[in-house]
């Protein structure tokens, strides 16, 4: 059996490791742990690279928690500005026992203006989603991707996706070499 630590009490972020894991993996155990670990970063990262950097923060903070499983995963979603508007995505870090580093970005898709406006005055958002779709802790179920696309995909099938890309340096550890 695999232990992947994972850098959240969110059950959509455990699901989304563990779903992401199996399916790159078949035929593996894998039991997803949570592990609590910081960002670092700002509660509602506004660029790419600061979402990045979270989820890194996130899976080194994991494998200090759980220094016995076998992977670590931080997951870190963000929004950034653009011309066309405001975007959301994800970043999902996996390190390795072995020193391997994986990196995925989950697909982007633009905000509607009355959710980003909320975001650009401060607010996360999950809360920002709460507000216009008159919800309750949808980050923890659908989330602003599944809010958009009434559940076409929801916020684990797109966490979900991202860990499947992080994953390929495990897959091709060749063309990945350790840190």
């Amino acid at each position: 059996m695999k232990t992947i630590a994972v850098a959240s009490a969110n059950p959509v972020k455990l699901r989304a490791a563990g779903d992401g894991f199996r399916k790159t993996f078949p035929g593996e155990d894998v039991r997803p742990l949570s592990v609590p670990a910081s960002s670092g970063v700002a509660d509602q990262p506004s660029t790419g690279e600061e979402t990045l950097r979270g989820a890194t923060h996130r899976a080194r903070g994991a494998a200090e928690a759980a220094p016995e499983a076998d992977f670590w995963v931080g997951i870190e979603g963000g929004v950034e500005e653009t011309r066309e508007g405001m975007t959301a995505f994800a970043w999902v870090v996996v390190l390795g026992q072995d020193g391997r580093l994986g990196r995925g970005r989950s697909g982007t898709f633009f905000l509607p203006e009355e959710v980003a406006e909320l975001v650009r005055s401060g607010k996360e958002l999950g809360e920002a989603d709460d507000i216009v779709f008159g919800r309750e802790n949808s980050k923890q179920e659908e989330g602003a991707v599944g809010l958009l696309t009434g559940g076409v995909i929801d916020r684990r099938a797109l966490y979900e996706h991202a860990t499947v890309l992080a994953l390929v340096a495990f897959l091709h550890p060749r063309l990945y070499p350790s840190l």
